[in-house]
């Protein structure tokens, strides 16, 4: 059951692959988490999100964010562990937690050959949602994001940048409570960013539960109300912006976490 205080309860979440034969065996620099040709993505990564809160995912590249994602998601399965997403497990109970989300990454493509419109209906078939819903939904949505003048348009002839709003808006056509969202802002110019950004607050103060990942500083300044500094799939730091850094900015906070982190690996 669903507790009235989290939307996400993870517990123990690891996840591993094959790393490339180029990574070699042992220990590197650029691999540091790669350990005898198996890179540990998500080890042991545990954290809950209160319903209702901006849930920032905050590290490097390469630190486990979009593994993390993809989990809560779940577009892959971990090797051990498990979370509560709206009160579903995404190991016991996948399809009911791909009802219940909202899911947009980069890595993410809208078919070029179609419509925003044609897709958004395609996809509220789907779901399952009422005609009638779908279509009012759309044009709110569509109007908010700045999508109605170009809805006809094929996606391959939008610019990146109404791409990303085009598939935030599809990712909302069910009115999900909970959304997992993998860089928003990746890759687009400061004026759409800010449109993304503006309405993932309005969703927030909406009632939604948002979890966003991000290497952006100033994004999870902006949006987050609580923290997750990840690196090397393991949480180092967690907390409200105050917390994590109450007398500085949190790129100080992070940089300090990251040194003291790498001083402890040379040690070992």
């Amino acid at each position: 059951m669903l507790s009235t205080r989290y939307a996400i309860e993870a517990q123990g979440l690891t996840k591993t692959f094959k790393a490339p034969r180029k990574a070699g065996k042992g220990r590197s620099e650029e691999t540091s988490h790669v350990v005898d040709g198996i890179i540990t993505a998500v080890d042991d990564l545990s954290f809950l999100v209160r319903q209702g809160e901006i849930y920032g995912l905050l590290g490097p590249n390469g630190a486990g964010k979009t593994t993390t994602m993809r989990l809560l998601a779940t577009l892959i399965k971990p090797n051990s562990g498990d979370a509560l997403v709206m009160g579903q497990s995404i190991v016991k109970e996948p399809e009911a937690v791909r009802a219940l989300i909202g899911f947009l990454t980069s890595e993410l493509k809208l078919e070029e050959f179609f419509t925003p419109s044609y897709l958004f209906d395609f996809f509220a078939r789907l779901h399952r949602v009422d005609p009638s819903k779908a279509t009012a939904h759309k044009q709110k949505l569509f109007q908010r994001l700045g999508v109605e003048d170009f809805a006809d348009t094929p996606v391959s002839n939008l610019s990146t940048g109404m791409k990303q709003k085009a598939s935030l808006a599809i990712s909302l056509v069910h009115n999900p409570n909970l959304i997992i969202f993998d860089e928003p802002t990746n890759g687009l110019d400061v004026l759409t960013a800010r449109v993304v950004t503006d309405y993932l607050e309005e969703l927030r103060d909406e009632g939604k539960t948002i979890v966003l990942s991000t290497h952006i500083f100033t994004l999870a300044e902006k949006l987050c109300d609580r923290v997750a500094i990840i690196m090397d799939g393991q949480m180092v730091a967690e907390g409200t912006l105050e917390e994590l850094s109450p007398t500085r900015d949190l790129e100080d906070a992070f940089f300090d976490l990251y040194a003291a982190r790498h001083a402890e690996e040379v040690l070992v």
